[in-house]
This record gives structure tokens, C-alpha cells and sequence, in this order.
């Protein structure tokens, strides 16, 4: 038996740099995880089968579930010819804009390197991860980082700030796939690599100064409750707020407890799914 932590993640930043012949959009992105996490098990089986096992009947437990293919692409790579079980305690919300389901897919990465004594190095399994999603990559590692191409060109920079974070997620589904189908890639400046900057110096007034998702606009504008989420989390007392990925999780960033309660409590007033947690890098 193995046991693996699956952190959410947040953007810094999201900027949409043009669209790309295959389709996808090239991005720059800043990501960072926080303390808000889905625990996984891995279990050796006398058989060949994958068996996906979780309390959540959101979660699919075939293979339209991201940690059935990554076990099956682990399985495929290194000649596997023993199944396993995978237990999947859900704690991220499903399609929230937090990478929940990438992030399961990484730690089964991971989960199955060590149930099977494989000791392949991250670089190698984030590379092979890429395979089933641009986020996946980047959560093989969970740690703060530079994403560009896709998303899957993991560039891993210091943990940027000690901060706490309020996650709200509104009772709404988003589809990314509406979101940038109405983006209009470079219409705003890049903040990247200013952000970058910010957190390579310890700067956390350089690094919420410049924080920046793309794709804000246009979710705020077909689903105006991300936008009033946003509103009232700074007037609640946050020094930043936006929205994580393409939404419709909203965060905001503090530097103080006593503010991160505040903040969370104030939330708490106008949306179900609130979270306070530390920034993890």
C-alpha cells in the first residue's frame, strides 16, 4: 500500500499569448498549490484490472477518470503486468478551476513510481504525463512554477510567498472550452514573467501587483457571479482576488490569520463552498 497527497492549484497568472495550428492556445502561466488536497491510495492487485474506488459519485471511477489512464498509461510505459487499486478521498472541488483531477492523475504518476519500485525521475513522468493533459505536468511536481507551450513546459521557481488563501467556488458549472472559444489570445499584456520577477525577489506586493488571468473577463462576463465573487472578496478585506484557471473558483491572498479569518467569514455570507488554507509552493 502507498499513499499520495493530491494539492489543488491556483494561477498567479494566466496569459493567453495566441492560438496555435494544433488548436490549443500558448500560454504563460504562473501556478502555485495550496493546502486543500485529495488523498490517494495504490494497492497492488493479483489481476490486471484498474479499480478506481471513491465516496464521491461526481468522480468517475472508469476510464473517463484522468488517474484510470495515467495508472493505464504507467501500466503501458513500464510493462506493468499487475492491476491496482486506487482509492480516491475527494476533497478538491470537481470542476472548480483548482486542477483536481489533474492533480489525482499526478499522484497516481507518483503512486505507482514507488508502489512498483519503478524510481523514475518526476522530469521523466511530468514529460509522460503530458500525454493526458496540459495541467498534469506541472501537478506531477506540486510546486510552484512557469508553465508555457500548452501548459506542460514546467519551468519550477521558489515558493513565492508565506500567504493564506480564501477559495470560493460559486454553485455554477463553466465550460473552459466556451470560456476560450470567446478569448481573444494577446489582447493584454503578459504579467508572467513580472510575476516571476516578484517571487524570485520575495516580493509579495510585487507579485499581487501583477497577478493576471486572461481568461477572467470573458467567464466574469457569461457568468456575472464569478465577478461579484471577486467584488466582495476584496471589500471583505483580501489584498488580491481572482479567478483560479478558467473558473469559476475565485481566491484571495493575505499575509495575516486574523485577515484570512475575516476574509473566510465574510465569504461564508454569500457563497457555499468557501476554504481557508496556506499557500504550499
Amino acid at each position: 500500500m502507498h499513499y499520495e497527497t493530491a494539492p489543488a492549484k491556483i494561477n498567479l497568472t494566466l496569459d493567453t499569448l495566441f492560438k496555435r495550428e494544433d488548436n490549443y492556445h500558448e500560454v504563460s502561466m504562473v501556478m502555485t498549490t495550496v493546502d486543500l488536497n485529495d488523498q490517494l491510495s495504490f494497492e497492488k492487485r493479483s489481476d490486471d484490472q484498474i479499480i478506481i474506488e471513491t465516496e464521491n459519485q461526481y468522480v468517475p471511477n472508469d476510464r473517463k477518470n484522468l488517474a484510470y489512464q495515467a495508472a493505464a498509461l504507467m501500466m503501458k510505459t513500464y510493462d506493468i503486468r499487475t492491476g491496482v487499486n486506487i482509492v480516491i478521498d475527494k476533497n478538491i472541488p470537481i470542476a472548480a478551476g483548482l486542477a483536481g483531477g489533474s492533480s489525482d492523475a499526478a499522484a497516481t504518476f507518483r503512486g505507482m513510481n514507488k508502489l512498483y519500485g519503478l524510481e523514475r525521475p518526476l522530469d521523466e513522468l511530468a514529460d509522460l504525463s503530458a500525454e493526458l493533459g496540459s495541467d498534469i505536468p506541472f501537478c506531477v511536481y506540486g510546486r510552484t512554477a512557469l508553465c508555457t507551450g500548452r501548459g506542460e513546459e514546467v519551468k519550477l521557481l521558489p515558493k513565492p510567498t508565506n500567504a493564506w488563501v480564501i477559495l470560493a467556488k460559486p454553485s455554477i458549472g463553466v465550460s473552459t472550452k466556451t470560456i476560450y472559444s470567446h478569448l481573444e489570445p494577446g489582447k493584454h499584456e503578459p504579467a508572467s514573467e513580472k510575476v516571476v520577477e516578484a517571487a524570485l525577489a520575495g516580493d509579495y506586493d510585487g507579485v499581487i501587483r501583477h497577478m493576471k488571468n486572461d481568461l477572467e473577463e470573458v467567464t466574469a462576463r457569461h457568468y456575472p457571479e464569478v465577478k461579484k465573487l471577486i467584488q466582495n472578496m476584496e471589500a471583505s478585506g483580501a489584498d488580491k482576488a481572482m479567478m483560479s484557471g478558467s473558473g469559476p473558483t475565485v481566491f484571495g491572498l493575505v499575509q495575516k490569520e486574523r485577515q484570512a479569518i475575516h476574509v473566510y467569514n465574510s465569504m461564508r455570507g454569500c457563497c457555499n463552498e468557501v476554504y481557508r488554507v496556506r499557500l504550499l509552493g
